[in-house]
């Protein structure tokens, strides 16, 4: 069993899930946003199953300093922001096959396995 976590170490819940998979001896794939970001691709998997929506962090520092509270755009434009900018995501992003989860989900990651 090996999951991806996407996240950053300053994030609370990033560290978290990294915990979570640790304890339960579990492969973990880190991919540090602030050096590396998601891929358009990637992200589609996750917004596939939650909506654009549930990715974007709106009381992120990042989101509002970009302005976009007042922002109105379809899904793929959102997907391209957020490929560009990934201090405004939601973390952790945690995938395992087809099983992905938005923010902290302890309970549905124990399902996994």
């Amino acid at each position: 069993m090996q999951v991806q976590i996407f996240g950053t170490r300053s994030c609370k819940d990033t560290r978290k899930a990294e915990r979570f998979f640790k304890e339960r001896r579990v492969t973990i794939h880190f991919v540090d946003l602030k050096q590396k970001a998601a891929s358009k691709g990637e992200l589609r998997r996750f917004s596939q199953k939650f909506g654009v929506d549930a990715l974007i962090d709106r009381d992120s520092r990042r989101f509002q300093n970009l302005g976009l509270r007042q922002a109105h755009y379809g899904e793929a434009r959102w997907l391209e922001i957020l490929a560009d900018e990934p201090g405004i995501l939601k973390t952790p992003l945690v995938r395992f096959g087809n099983h992905v989860t938005v923010g902290h989900a302890p309970d549905t990651w124990a399902s996994w396995s």
